[in-house]
């Protein structure tokens, strides 16, 4: 054919970066929160923040704006969402997560991927999906059937009303 195939193969999401409003708040947020670690700050004010081997995962851009979040209709970024090990730790973090006063914006399973999880902001409104057991593809590359997506809104009902194939810890 006539139209060329990308190149382009994407290994993993590398990381997301924030521009943020207050940046010591926010490596507050991600450090004391989400159990980041600071790598680098650079000469721009830029925090670069680690969760494993990769030297940044989360990159804080100090803002000139205080303008906040756009409307939920509007352009802008939608989340981020960052994979945890198992639907056991979703129950401790949404616990941990009430225990600090971070606003939880859903809990449970919504739909294509089947993956559970819990969505909350960080200090400036952008939202975080903390999720585990993500449907994977298989050689066949066949999704999941819709009539199998069985959304839950609480990881208790995640629990109570399985998906077929998966077990959760």
């Amino acid at each position: 054919s006539s139209e060329e195939i990308t190149p382009i193969r994407v290994k993993k999401i590398g990381h997301v970066v924030f521009n943020v409003s207050d940046v010591e708040r926010s490596t507050k947020f991600w450090t004391e929160i989400m159990g980041f670690k600071v790598s680098d700050v650079n000469e721009r004010g830029m925090v670069f923040l680690r969760n494993a081997s990769d030297h940044h995962t989360i990159g804080l851009f100090p803002s000139n704006s205080d303008k906040g979040q756009p409307e939920p209709d509007q352009v802008a970024f939608n989340h981020c969402a960052l994979e945890v090990g198992s639907v056991s730790e979703l129950f401790k973090i949404r616990d941990f997560l009430k225990a600090r006063r971070v606003p939880i914006l859903y809990e449970g399973r919504r739909g294509p991927g089947c993956n559970p999880g819990v969505e909350f902001t960080d200090p400036d409104g952008f939202q975080i999906e903390l999720y585990a057991s993500m449907d994977q593809i298989g050689w066949e590359g066949d999704s999941r059937p819709a009539e199998q997506w069985s959304r839950a809104g609480s990881l208790e009902e995640v629990l109570e009303k399985p998906i077929p194939g998966v077990a959760y810890d």
